[in-house]
């Protein structure tokens, strides 16, 4: 083996084990990402353990289903990963074909427990080579569980459109401090203005190094992200809460707009990067560590931001683990602390106040049944129907209902997948 290969032995080393903690815990890719052994390696090898990582799981359905007809027993996980980054770099990255096999079949044999199968790796990967790339088919970009739930959901041509921006690498999106110069911020980012005022650049790199970063002109935060806050149209003086407020995107537009908030989050950890992201945009905010759903404060709010947790499904744009790592039963565990949360929000909500329930969920259980249910729940409720563009929301995505169901083909470039629905409660 050439040095040059060689030389790309830690890196792909490092997308082994991203890889694996991905596929092996829910959130696990980006914990793996801040070990030191992580971080000792060089910047430009962390960014191609990265890369290689995300580009496997955005693919891997396609490559374990051509994998699958190569391999007559399932070979140990350390193997099986090396053949899935192998494939991955011959097929879906700008790596040549040679270095791709080599690199793998040299990994396999740095290790005890995959030595023995370096011939496995050898022929296997040469097999796939010879067969060409898998075919292009969108409903094997996700797991075939989900994707038959997407298609009960949303028909089988919405289901295929949106399992097509699996394979895509997302735009990076910023949400922009009132009184920033758009066109000029725009220009230096090399950005689109999408609807709302959002920022979408192809720009790369630590994010912390982009023109007007320190100065506190912009955070980053997805397009779709962006819209629930905005129907809450809040208005300077009025009091509002963010009820599960980490990492913060909601909670600095809420403030932003010059309401009294208040940011409720159940880890204290992550109120951390909440607290962090306020002082450097200048604003502030009052930060509570406490459970949304038993949270021991009576005071009621002018605005009311539920953002709850869901199985997150729409955010597989930047964490395509979340599909793999997804379960059947998640979504029916996920819906009764949804409705825990709702009903602790129907209670901090003023009288004539406003309620914006979200999740960044593709599943109808965690969004337009919780909607059904809390009105039959809350009767001094009435859903606010959003009109159409409202909040930068893309026509396509406004349900007959007045909700909002924003799945990722909605918008070109694409977005997170989430629903919203806005309630305001009888004066």
């Amino acid at each position: 083996m050439t040095q040059e290969l060689n030389d790309g032995l830690p890196a792909r080393e490092a997308a082994l084990a991203l890889l694996d903690a991905a596929l092996s815990r829910r959130g696990g890719l980006d914990e793996a990402a801040t070990t030191n052994a992580f971080r000792a390696l060089e910047p430009r090898e962390r960014a191609f353990a990265r890369a290689l990582a995300m580009a496997a799981l955005r693919r891997l359905g396609p490559v374990d289903r051509a994998l699958a007809a190569k391999l007559s027993k399932e070979p140990p996980p350390r193997v099986r990963n090396l053949l899935r980054l192998g494939a991955t770099q011959a097929f879906f990255l700008d790596v040549p074909a040679f270095a791709a096999v080599a690199t793998s079949v040299e990994l396999a044999g740095a290790n005890k427990a995959s030595r023995p199968f370096k011939g496995l790796v050898n022929a296997v990967l040469r097999g796939l080579l010879r067969d060409g790339a898998p075919a292009d088919d969108p409903s094997a970009l996700v797991p075939p569980w989900l994707f038959a739930r997407w298609t009960g959901a949303w028909g089988q041509d919405d289901a295929r459109a949106l399992a097509a921006v699996v394979a895509e690498e997302p735009a990076t999106d910023l949400s922009l401090k009132p009184g920033t110069d758009v066109a000029a911020l725009a220009e230096a980012l090399e950005a689109e203005v999408l609807p709302g005022d959002t920022l979408r650049t192809r720009r790369r790199g630590d994010v912390a190094g982009w023109p007007e970063f320190e100065a506190g002109s912009w955070w980053v935060q997805d397009a779709a992200a962006a819209i629930p806050a905005r129907l809450l149209d809040v208005k300077p003086g009025e009091t509002a809460v963010d009820l599960c407020a980490a990492p913060g995107g909601k909670t600095l537009q809420l403030a932003a707009a010059g309401a009294e908030v208040v940011a409720v989050d159940r880890s204290a950890a992550r109120l951390k990067r909440v607290s962090e992201n306020l002082a450097r945009m200048g604003l502030k905010a009052e930060v509570v560590a406490a459970d949304g759903s038993t949270w021991a404060d009576e005071r009621t709010f002018d605005a009311v931001l539920l953002d709850a947790p869901c199985s997150a499904t729409g955010t597989f744009r930047r964490h395509p683990d979340v599909l793999w790592a997804a379960r059947p039963g998640d979504v029916a565990s996920l819906a009764a602390v949804q409705s825990a949360l709702l009903d602790s929000a129907a209670k901090r909500t003023a009288p004539g106040g406003r309620l914006v329930y979200c999740v960044c969920s593709l599943e109808p259980e965690e969004g337009e049944a919780q909607v059904e249910a809390f009105l039959t729940r809350h009767p001094e409720f009435s859903l606010a129907p959003i009109t159409a563009g409202e909040g930068g929301a893309p026509p396509a995505s406004l349900t007959a209902r007045g909700t909002l169901r924003l799945l990722p083909h909605h918008r070109e470039g694409g977005q997170d997948g989430f629903f919203a629905a806005r309630f305001v409660k009888a004066a």
